[in-house]
């Protein structure tokens, strides 16, 4: 089975760690990394991403242990468009986080229309920080938590925050 998922992953935590063995189990994976140009216009909220090719070494790293646990082969491409790769007639499953699952019914229709079978659309539920607030990787930039979700100890001093 073909696996599509796709992402921005600056910095990778342990919530991209669960999407990416949550795909491994399905199959072999393709993840459509954001090119440079689409990554600032997926975020929420205005931050610095690091350049493509420096992304694209971290997440490989990241993938090569994992996809060796399950016996599987990966693939990086560049995703510039938000409903990108997965388009493509030759992926079965599409893993993705509940924000982006209307993007995944979204992909879904553009397959139809290509005359190609509707992908089983894999919502991985997101993974929560000490503080119950889920990992991401804009609250690892801002300092609040590590990229295991551990809440920085300086962090309420940092932002301001009272507790």
């Amino acid at each position: 089975m073909d696996v599509a998922l796709g992402g921005t992953f600056d910095p990778v935590h342990d919530g991209h760690r669960r999407l990416f063995e949550r795909a491994f189990e399905l199959g072999d994976v393709t993840v459509g990394l954001t090119s440079d140009e689409l990554a600032p216009k997926t975020r929420h909220v205005e931050r610095r991403v690091r350049a493509f090719d420096e992304r694209k070494a971290a997440l490989e790293d990241e993938l090569e242990s994992i996809a060796a646990d399950y016996d599987r082969e990966f693939e990086i491409r560049r995703l510039d468009g938000p409903t990108g790769i997965a388009t493509e007639p030759q992926f079965d499953y599409l893993v993705v986080s509940p924000e982006t699952k209307d993007g995944g019914e979204r992909i879904n229709e553009i397959r139809r229309e290509r005359g190609h079978d509707p992908l089983e659309v894999v919502v991985v539920p997101h993974l929560r920080a000490d503080d119950g607030d889920i990992i991401s990787s804009t609250r690892i930039v801002m300092g609040e938590i590590d990229e295991h979700g551990n809440v920085l100890e300086d962090a309420d001093s940092e932002t301001g925050r009272s507790e």
